[in-house]
């Protein structure tokens, strides 16, 4: 018997032999646009495509602008304007350092003309099979007839009793881009259409299916890596997929060959079928098993309390995630390095203020009503659904808005904030406030102050592309947006003390903004000097006073302003004492203590 056999019991090598693979989260979360794609990105022209670009000089293995625009606009039929969303959209997922990316919108803002914005836009480019993946699962939010009408995919042998947890993740999901369920249901469902895309097309039938004894090269593999990760075992460091599948038993099981490094086709799609398993970084994993910190006081009139579950403490680059439910009434502010690169989903909040100021990878708003959330530098995407008389502020890589009506957008976004369909009265304004180290942190994230296209929406319905016109189409989901007029233009004050260099709105404001703000500042001094003029008494002046007092709180009142300056009244030092918090005489953003509930006084900050 072997010193291997006589140390380690058969179950224990058993266990170190077993790879988990899974679906990565960002491909599907940042990467699947929020809409049915176009019936011409289905798997048969997908197909055609992929051999294509394998027979074409410069389009493979690295496919640039303008072969990509001639296959979707001349191949593919799809409006130039759509194409360029998919590949805009693809760049902002693989990643760029922020150095690249400060270059880039440099560059881009230079360009003063479309000509010399189409010569910037020909200097990029992708890896050629990715981008394939990429375009493949956007048929994640495809409309399923059969779905639409049960409700359910069809009993698979897989099937089984959803637990608890698993009905609370289902819950706290609904979109698919966050259900990390349905990301395994799909993968498993379409792995063999996916891995037809790196065949070779020598190796193809003449329907482009691949044949049972094709071969797929280890470079092939790699690129499949955007979508699929795993470890070695339990507790393993991540690694890329095709890292997992060439050492050990599993290259065997894989059919991987070191003399002509590729792959068996059935025997790769079997290995990768039997270790398919659920992302544990997910947000299933997350609710079940996240660190999660309930406030410490019920707000009175909420029947739930309010629930933050991360996995920050754990998670790999790229799978980190913040999830915030049911904040009610309350103040919420956090500025702290668990926030820092993280993916954040905002759900099912009303009444409520959120300050997140830190640098953030992503963040979703869901299904949140009468609320106002301000956020630091958001690298790729903000994506509001379903929320009702929301307000976001934000500076972000893009800005998605889709089955949301009455909410406000204030954005910084050197890309054009997508409408999806089901908008009703959607306000867009420029970005009106800062907080000190705000500048520091949009560098971190390789965010500049240009280009900004806040103002240029493109509309998508569920037919395609849009006009976005406010009067050039019938089509209701055309004239669901207006910008908001500088006459109702206000900028908005970040209430808290922090540390920075950061002291004005970064790039400052669109001249007819800061022109509405200058005559606004008139008439404060006009009003100011007609009072000083009057010469009252003071008697008189303490009149004039009261009746000042009564109707600002009256406006108060009435524009829901009250709630937002009641929750930010700083606690007693005796509350802060007990709450195990840092003595502070005004509201303060730390990593530690600094939520407020919407009581007035005497309620004790609560962390997240």
């Amino acid at each position: 018997m072997c010193l291997t056999c006589v140390l380690f019991p058969f179950s224990l090598r058993m266990e170190a032999d077993r790879v988990s693979i899974w679906p990565r989260m960002e491909p599907f979360l940042l990467g699947a646009l929020q809409v049915a794609p176009p019936s011409k990105l289905s798997l048969h022209y997908l197909r055609k495509m992929a051999s294509y670009v394998r027979t074409r000089d410069g389009c493979f293995p690295i496919l640039g602008w303008p072969m990509w625009r001639h296959i979707a606009c001349g191949k593919l039929q799809l409006p130039e304007d759509f194409a360029w969303l998919y590949f805009e959209t693809f760049d902002l997922l693989i990643g760029h350092p922020p150095e690249e990316r400060l270059e880039w919108a440099e560059c881009l803002s230079q360009c003063s003309s479309k000509t010399e914005l189409e010569q910037q836009r020909n200097k990029l480019s992708v890896d050629t099979l990715q981008f394939l993946l990429f375009l493949y699962i956007q048929q994640l939010n495809r409309v399923s007839l059969r779905t639409s009408l049960i409700g359910e995919e069809w009993p698979s042998q897989r099937t089984r009793s959803p637990s608890p947890s698993d009905r609370e993740a289902k819950t706290s999901s609904q979109n698919k881009n966050w259900d990390d369920q349905a990301h395994l249901s799909f993968v498993y469902s379409h792995l063999a259409e996916i891995l037809e895309l790196l065949v070779e097309p020598g190796q193809l039938s003449q329907s482009g299916q691949a044949l049972r004894d094709c071969q797929i090269s280890l470079e092939a593999v790699r690129s499949l890596g955007l979508l699929l990760e795993g470890s070695a075992c339990h507790g393993r460091a991540v690694q890329p997929i095709h890292r997992l599948l060439t050492k050990g038993p599993v290259q065997k099981q894989a059919g991987y060959s070191t003399l002509t490094h590729s792959f068996l086709l059935h025997k790769l799609l079997s290995s990768l079928q039997q270790s398919l398993t659920l992302n544990p970084f997910g947000i299933t994993a997350c609710l079940r098993s996240g660190k999660k910190l309930a406030w410490a006081q019920q707000v009175e009139g909420a029947m739930k309390r309010a629930k933050i579950a991360r996995n920050t403490h754990m998670a790999p680059p790229g799978s980190k995630m913040v999830l915030m439910s049911q904040v009610f009434k309350q103040t919420l502010a956090k500025t702290s390095d668990k926030l820092t690169g993280a993916n954040i989903k905002i759900h099912r909040c009303s009444d409520a203020f959120i300050y997140l100021l830190s640098p953030l990878r992503s963040v979703s708003v869901d299904k949140c009503r009468d609320s106002t959330v301000v956020l630091g530098p958001v690298e790729t995407s903000v994506h509001i659904h379903s929320c009702q008389n929301v307000r976001v502020v934000c500076v972000a890589g893009r800005i998605a808005v889709g089955a949301s009506s009455c909410c406000t957008i204030h954005a910084l976004t050197p890309t054009r904030p997508l409408l999806l369909p089901g908008n009703t009265d959607i306000t867009l304004g420029p970005f009106h406030t800062f907080y000190p180290s705000m500048e520091d942190h949009m560098a971190s994230v390789g965010l500049a102050v240009v280009p900004s296209a806040w103002d240029q929406p493109l509309l998508l319905g569920t037919e395609g592309l849009i006009s976005s016109s406010l009067n050039a189409s019938p089509n209701p989901d055309s004239v669901c947006y207006r910008l908001l007029p500088p006459a109702e233009f206000h900028t908005l004050v970040v209430p808290f003390q922090m540390e920075g260099d950061t002291c004005e709105v970064p790039g400052g404001l669109p001249p007819q903004y800061q022109a509405a703000l200058d005559d606004k500042e008139k008439r404060i001094q006009k009003w100011q000097k007609t009072v000083m003029e009057a010469r009252l008494n003071k008697e008189q002046k303490q009149q004039f006073k009261e009746l000042v007092e009564v109707k600002f709180h009256e406006w108060l009142l009435e524009t829901g302003h009250r709630q937002e300056l009641d929750s930010l009244i700083p606690p007693t030092i005796a509350s802060l004492k007990n709450s195990n918090g840092p003595e502070m005489d005004t509201p303060q953003v730390t990593d530690a203590k600094h939520v407020r509930t919407g009581r007035a006084v005497g309620q004790s900050p609560m962390a997240c």
